[in-house]
């Protein structure tokens, strides 16, 4: 049974998905209660009922967040369903990747281009778009070594 302060915590990470990613409310219960439920492993029926949603609704928040590497759905050999837990790859250092921002610059600049000599306002806003991604593309590198550092500094386990 989920407690009301399960309940309360699923609420908030809700909330927080979905004011910050546009997630479905739904997604960020799944994924707050994954990160506290017992068994960490969870059939879809098991998270629809602990917390209180459509069956449906789950597998579409497991879907969507398997696709984003936040949840993880497996089966074992003989088993009749999935279960569904927190992907251990959710914190790889993937936003360290410098190529989105190399794009969003390339986009940046490309639209700077097509526009007409007498919008200055919008060249302004598109040179400094391009400016601010090249920036944080020649940033990530440094900071993805500063974190690892720092992973090392905590303790915390080497991937591989």
């Amino acid at each position: 049974m989920t407690t009301p302060e399960q309940l309360a915590f699923t609420d908030r990470m809700a909330h927080f998905y979905a004011r910050e990613y546009g997630f479905p409310p739904v997604a960020g219960r799944v994924l707050g209660y994954l990160l506290i439920c017992r068994p960490p492993q969870q059939s879809i029926a098991e998270l629809a009922e602990a917390l209180m949603a459509s069956r449906s609704a789950v597998t579409g928040a497991v879907a969507l967040l398997a696709d984003h590497r936040a949840v993880r759905r497996s089966r074992s050999a003989g088993q009749r369903m999935d279960h569904v837990t927190v992907d251990s790859r959710a914190l790889d250092p993937t936003g360290f990747a410098a190529e989105i921002y190399q794009q969003q610059a390339v986009l940046a600049r490309e639209a700077l281009a097509l526009l007409d000599d007498g919008d200055s306002e919008r060249q302004a806003i598109l040179a400094e778009a391009a400016a601010y991604h090249d920036f944080l593309a020649d940033r990530m590198a440094a900071l993805l070594a500063e974190w690892q550092s720092k992973r090392e500094e905590l303790g915390f386990p080497q991937k591989g």
